[in-house]
């Protein structure tokens, strides 16, 4: 995905209207064309040059539509990594597709519908779709809308989704025993992300029942996987020459609860199946590693000061990062109850302070929803008070809205939609301000920043700081950069200015 670029220095474009500034999810869709086009090929080179010979008229190819979160953006490389496997190429476009995947997202009502119009969208330009995803659980409802679909799978059914293909669109002959586009696909495999950052998956399901979220209910309890295996994708990860691994799950913190955090020998060193125990494996790596979908549970504590030492060691470029995201979703005592969360909202102010005790430049991330069945004025008023004294440096927010199997639905008192609105910019605009003085702060510090793209026109890098995770934070502007500036490459900059979301830097050779 191409990551709109602009110089805010020196345009009249504010950034805080910009569509990628602290969005509330973690959205990571991918086109048919992005899809494609954002194979890594440092990881690599599926496509066979479409020159008309016997090879590239015979080879079959698959359209992917991906929607959701990065979990989701996950299922998709597994999927297109089997595939890839099997012989098959990632079309570029519905005309060039013998068959199209529409990996879907049913997490809220909004992504719901948009998900319904990918199917609609792939079924009048190509005609041949498999439906996989957390919306394949309703199959009836898929069905009911578009009869015309060939398949229908649920979220991570990787095999089920090969199955359907090679069904429709039967395996490629190979002419040869053996074939490098694709015998030499690594351990890491196709992914849909810059070749410079990748998504870790380290379990799948959920065992909370919050009364807003229907997770349990696609994907599943929590499901682990072991150390060892977590590792070795790491390690394969950085051989590719990823710099950032970003660590996913439904409940990052509650890693290895299943397994009873069973033990596994990992390069001949006994590790538990724990989320302690992954995240000092993780640091020692030399790379980045940011953990996302954190619960603040006590055991957090010991995961910051390994924050603190392995970015000592370092320098910055490498080790777990000082960023934490934790989905507090609300303070209000009483919409916690009504929500089922599993934190009260007393006890993570308290955490909060630990944590910067440990780490004093620790960023925390989080997400809320406003308009909560029940929430009323004086819920929403400590949750404003909550988050002035909590101060944290990346919020993003929803405002409720009911989903098909959500116990939350039948709760009394509805918020009106205009008062859902109205509390969602009280509460962005003080995010805002809370986040503008936070990067104020910073204005003159030296940090050490990862490029993700650089803007020729412009001859500016964007980039982002260990605060920063891609595609949903802030971005930090390197001016008057040379040829020796590249994509994936660490930089140290002295930050010059600061906007509401982003650090402005010179660049110096």
């Amino acid at each position: 995905m191409t990551v709109q670029t602009f110089n805010p220095k020196h345009s009249n474009a504010n950034p805080s209207k910009v569509g990628y500034h602290h969005k509330a999810n973690h959205n990571q869709n991918r086109t048919i064309d992005q899809s494609a086009n954002l194979q890594n090929t440092a990881l690599v080179q599926i496509d066979k040059p479409n020159d008309g010979s016997d090879d590239a008229i015979k080879t079959p190819k698959v359209g992917f539509v991906s929607l959701g979160c990065p979990k989701a953006l996950v299922d998709s490389e597994r999927i297109i990594t089997e595939l890839t496997r099997e012989g098959y190429q990632v079309a570029k476009d519905y005309d060039g597709a013998d068959l199209v995947v529409v990996n879907t997202c049913g997490f809220i009502e909004s992504a719901v519908q948009e998900s319904l119009d990918a199917i609609g969208e792939a079924i009048t330009k190509n005609g041949k779709v498999i439906v996989t995803g957390c919306l394949g659980k309703d199959a009836q409802k898929i069905r009911t809308m578009h009869p015309a679909v060939l398949a229908v799978t649920g979220a991570h059914a990787y095999d089920e989704v090969v199955k359907a293909v090679t069904h429709h669109v039967p395996k490629p002959a190979k002419s040869k025993t053996y074939d490098p586009k694709i015998d030499l696909i690594n351990d890491a495999g196709v992914k849909l992300t810059p070749a410079h950052y990748a998504y870790l998956k380290i379990s799948e399901g959920c065992n909370h029942r919050c009364t807003f979220c229907i997770i349990p209910s696609l994907r599943g309890d929590l499901v682990s996987r072991t150390i060892d295996s977590v590792m070795n994708e790491a390690v394969a990860l950085k051989k590719a020459g990823v710099k950032e691994l970003l660590v996913i799950s439904q409940d990052t913190s509650a890693y290895g609860v299943d397994l009873k955090y069973k033990m596994a020998f990992w390069q001949g060193e006994p590790l538990r199946t724990k989320f302690f125990d992954m995240c000092q494996a993780l640091a020692r790596l030399g790379i980045w590693v940011r953990l996302h979908y954190v619960y603040p549970y006590p055991h957090v504590d010991n995961v910051v000061q390994i924050m603190t030492d392995s970015m000592k060691i370092s320098g910055g470029r490498g080790g777990l990062l000082p960023y934490l995201d934790i989905p507090f979703q609300h303070a209000s005592p009483s919409v916690l109850k009504a929500m089922k969360r599993p934190a009260m909202s007393e006890n993570t102010l308290e955490r909060l302070a630990i944590w910067r005790q440990i780490c004093p430049n620790i960023v925390i991330r989080s997400t809320f929803v406003v308009g909560f069945p029940g929430e009323t004025e004086e819920d929403f008023e400590y949750l404003l008070n909550w988050l002035k004294q909590a101060r944290l440096d990346r919020v993003g927010c929803f405002t409720y809205s009911e989903i098909d199997g959500a116990t939350a639905n039948d709760l009394p008192n509805p918020v009106p939609e205009s008062i859902k609105q109205a509390r969602y910019e009280r509460f962005m605009a003080l995010a805002q301000q809370i986040s503008e003085e936070k990067l104020q702060e910073k204005v003159g510090q030296t940090l050490v920043v990862l490029v993700d793209e650089i803007d020729f026109d412009e001859n500016i890098a964007i980039c982002r700081s260990y605060a920063d995770a891609p595609e949903i934070d802030g971005h930090v502007y390197v001016d008057d950069i040379d040829e020796t500036v590249k994509v994936g490459q660490f930089l140290t900059v002295t930050i010059d200015e600061a906007s509401e979301y982003d650090l402005f830097a010179s660049f110096v050779a």
